[in-house]
């Protein structure tokens, strides 16, 4: 929270305070587009939503439907997913590329850079490496990674006594 003289932890708040938010489809974009909103309505920022996408993989490198062309996959997420706050205005920006080279690049004059833990299953990052750590060693700018909970296993329940 800014303290009565306009400063944040003993720094100076920026007059427009950007937040770059990377959006995929996956509940992890998703919740870091939640945050990034939410953080931006308490710093008086703005919030740009990035999607990336790519004609040389079969489904754009995003989660959705078969047979659409990757380009429009991508704004039709961008748009679901914006859809779903209200916090603050989000700037739009569905853009060709490597998913990390574009959000890098997106964030390069950005104040913070908010990205979901993981967008893709684990195979995808075992064979493509995760997008999030490509981005926490070459963003300029601080990275938040927002986690996705994991479902906490239950034992399973006592199997009654036969009556006997």
């Amino acid at each position: 929270m800014l303290d009565p003289r306009g400063l944040l932890g003993g720094y100076a708040m920026p007059e427009n305070y950007l937040i770059v938010v990377g959006v995929d489809g996956s509940d992890g974009g998703r919740r870091a587009l939640r945050w990034a909103a939410h953080e931006a309505a308490d710093r008086g920022g703005t919030v740009q939503a990035v999607v990336a996408w790519r004609w040389d993989e079969p489904d754009g490198g995003l989660e959705g439907p078969e047979g659409v062309d990757a380009q429009q996959r991508a704004a039709d997420i961008l748009e679901q997913e914006i859809a779903t706050i209200a916090q603050v205005p989000v700037a739009r920006v569905v853009r060709e590329g490597r998913a990390a080279d574009v959000l890098v690049a997106a964030a390069r004059d950005a104040d913070l850079l908010v990205l979901g833990s993981h967008g893709h299953s684990r195979v995808w990052q075992r064979v493509l490496g995760s997008v999030t750590e490509e981005c926490v060693r070459r963003a300029t700018c601080p990275v938040v990674v927002i986690p996705v909970p994991q479902p906490v296993p239950r034992p399973p329940a006592p199997v009654p006594a036969a009556p006997g």
